[in-house]
């Protein structure tokens, strides 16, 4: 069926005059033949879809225009009016039940069309539409047209594109929606389901009829209404940064460690987009830990753990200092690294099909999969609405296998993640490896809006799917819908790690270079509690890690997660401290805390009284349930006199530590600039293999620049 004879038979069905049902139901019956038109042909799909949305709606939107746009060009209600057609289409396809704007907002999903609340309930709004792609010749045609026709006979509609672009006609939005028995019924004949495999051909189903789009409680501008989507729902958990404590009345500082690099990647991405990053998105620990050092490791595999601890002035301030603890984990040489079973968790929800979401995230995983061995299995599952498996377990030896059928992935639909979490830890357990590395990977760009979508619903699915020794790690893509939220959540409680994917040289970076620490646990629940001293240290603040902090009972206690360490994996922790005795020190002595304090036994002798601080780490070998246990006393051998003298690694992440502290607006560094922080960072920089060293350069700058604005 071609397009020329769907216009001639759509014009004999609905002239003019048509009464608002007519035309609804002349959209459902050319929707049917257009979607037939689409299955049978589908390499003529893409031009069909591009006709059906710019020319079936103009006749439900906009009767007035009927004659003008027959006589012109086609095309041209793509341009004049591509709002109108663009959110019936979409709704039509999706079968959303829709009742007011702020849920259009809300459960737009497909074509590049962000899932975004609308700002406040019931409040005018406007929609951003997108052009086919593919029709760029058609496209410029269609503009010229549709000039050409609003110039002579249309001088009243002559406003700006953008204008047009977000405009409809609201009288006939109204003809509509105030009688939705007969425009739904009309809408509702256009269900089908194409037949396709989850998650490879999107499925397009229909659960109710269109429900009324209901008219805004605020009188329009001239007639018209307008329809606007928030262009951010990116979210970030809200943990403000740590405070000053006095060691006199809290001298145990418990927190969880953390190997993640997310933070670092997205703080990239904003800046290269022109853009200071959002505070609350800012976690220094993971700025910091996104750079390999090489800090001293242990000897052999029956210590997984090496301390390193360097004392040093403080930088951005002369009367305190920082205690720099350097934890290396062992590494496992590659050919003793046990099997690999893992499942790709994938997203192939409506709001992935951008070019940084699915496209990028297929391109990471045929790396990954070209790192493994051939004797490690993969599977695939896939979440959009309903959960579907697309590929069995498969060992490597078959790569090409895999490969298609990652290649064959294509987005479409809500996103039903829980459904999909289910489905792959399931699918984990039964190609379970005993003594191996078995372990979901999940790539989304963290919008669970199907099914268990909270927060804590979520992380206790994980808590309980954890128990059956399966890691997770949570990769995220894209902007504008991001819920780094909930990829914390999940990565946090579920036994593994989390990282942003901007590029594919980040991708190259997590899931080949890294890859061992990445995938291949040496502890769990690794957890870092230091002491300080009172007699020597009056206040500390640990740099970072806000969200990873436990109570000082947790540290003994082998029921509370924490976070894993992978096989090569360094973890820093910074504490700026305030020598008893300091100008520095904020807090005052307490006037009745001291009498009856009585020191503890194990400081009773004067070695240990001239400690600065004891730094203890618990963790567990993989399978185990008891932790073990590591302690490194810390005292003046550890200092140096200046910072220069400090090793060249700890000078670096020190500048990380300060720029991370600065973007996050944290007060101790406010009058440490910029410019200090590249100089203190181009000076330890070293040789630099990767080139991460010398890109942290630019974004500082890049920073430095845009704070002046």
């Amino acid at each position: 069926m071609t397009v020329d004879k769907e216009l001639e038979k759509l014009s004999r069905l609905t002239p003019p005059a048509a009464t608002p049902e007519a035309r609804a139901r002349a959209l459902a019956a050319a929707m049917q033949a257009f979607d037939t038109a689409e299955i049978n042909a589908p390499a003529a799909q893409g031009n069909a879809k591009g006709w059906r949305q710019s020319s079936i709606i103009n006749w439900i939107w906009s009767p007035a225009m009927n004659k003008k746009f027959l006589a012109g060009s086609a095309l041209a209600t793509l341009l004049v009016i591509p709002a109108a057609g663009y959110l019936a289409i979409e709704l039509t396809r999706s079968g959303l039940p829709i009742t007011d704007q702020t849920e259009i907002a809300g459960n737009l999903s497909q074509n590049g069309v962000s899932k975004q609340p609308a700002a406040t309930a019931g409040q005018p709004v406007a929609v951003a539409p997108q052009a086919p792609a593919g029709n760029g010749s058609l496209a410029e045609q269609s503009v010229a047209d549709a000039q050409a026709l609003q110039d002579k006979e249309t001088p009243a509609l002559a406003k700006s594109s953008a204008a047009r672009m977000s405009e409809f006609d609201a009288n006939d939005v109204a003809a509509l929606t105030n009688k939705p028995e007969g425009s739904a019924a009309a809408l509702g004949a256009a269900k089908r389901s194409a037949p396709a495999a989850p998650g490879i051909v999107p499925q397009r189903q229909f659960a109710e009829p269109m429900a009324a789009i209901a008219p805004s409680p605020v009188p329009p501008a001239e007639g018209r209404v307008q329809i606007q989507l928030d262009p951010n729902r990116e979210r970030f958990a809200n943990a403000a940064a740590n405070p000053i404590k006095s060691v006199a009345t809290d001298p145990v500082s418990t927190f969880s460690a953390d190997v993640d690099s997310a933070s670092y990647a997205f703080v990239r991405r904003s800046l290269t987009g022109g853009a200071m990053p959002d505070p609350q998105s800012v976690r220094v620990e993971e700025m910091i830990n996104y750079f390999p050092y090489d800090w001293p490791g242990p000897d052999n595999a029956d210590q997984p753990f090496k301390a390193t601890v360097t004392v040093m002035p403080t930088p951005w301030n002369h009367d305190t200092e920082l205690m720099h603890v350097a934890i290396k984990g062992y590494d496992i040489a590659p050919a003793t690294t046990p099997r690999a079973n893992l499942v790709f968790l994938i997203d192939v929800s409506g709001s992935m099909d951008e070019p940084d979401k699915l496209p990028l995230l297929k391109s990471a995983f045929r790396l990954l999969v070209n790192k493994l061995k051939a004797d490690d299995t993969v599977s695939i599952v896939t979440y959009a609405g309903n959960a579907g498996t697309v590929l069995a377990p498969t060992r490597v030896a078959e790569k090409s296998k895999i490969l298609s059928a990652i290649d064959r992935l294509e987005p479409g639909g809500s996103t039903g993640g829980a459904e999909g979490i289910e489905a792959a830890y399931d699918l984990a357990k039964q190609g379970f490896v005993k003594d191996g590395v078995n372990r979901v990977m999940l790539a989304t760009d963290g919008d669970f809006n199907v099914g268990p979508s909270s927060d804590e619903d979520l992380k206790r699915m994980i808590e309980e799917r954890r128990k059956d020794g399966i890691f997770l790690t949570v990769l995220g893509f894209g902007r504008g819908n991001l819920n780094d939220s909930l990829m914390q959540t999940l990565a946090q409680n579920g036994s593994g790690n989390a990282a942003y994917i901007d590029s594919l040289a980040e991708a190259q970076k997590t899931l080949v270079e890294e890859a061992g620490s990445t995938l291949f646990p040496i502890a769990s629940d690794v957890k870092f509690q230091v002491e300080f001293n009172p007699e020597r240290i009056a206040e500390y603040r640990l740099i970072g890690y806000e969200t990873r902090a436990l109570n000082r009972e947790d540290f003994n206690n082998d029921r509370v997660d924490a976070g894993d360490i992978g096989s090569g994996h360094s973890v820093t922790a910074i504490y700026e401290i305030t020598p008893k005795g300091s100008p520095a020190v904020m807090n005052d002595d307490l006037r009745y805390g001291a009498a009856d304090k009585v020191p503890p036994v194990e400081t009773a002798d004067s070695a240990r009284q001239g400690e600065l601080a004891f730094v203890k780490m618990r963790y567990k070998r993989p399978g185990e349930d008891k932790s073990a246990l590591i302690t490194t006393p810390v005292d003046d051998s550890n200092a140096v006199a200046t910072i220069d003298a400090a090793p060249q690694d700890v000078r670096f992440s020190v500048a990380v530590a300060a720029f991370g502290q600065k973007l996050s607006h944290v007060t101790a560094v406010d009058t440490y600039s910029y410019q200090a922080i590249a100089d203190l960072a181009a000076a330890s920089r070293g040789t630099d293999a990767f080139g991460y060293r010398s890109d942290f350069l630019g974004l500082v700058r890049l920073a430095d620049g845009l704070s002046q604005r």
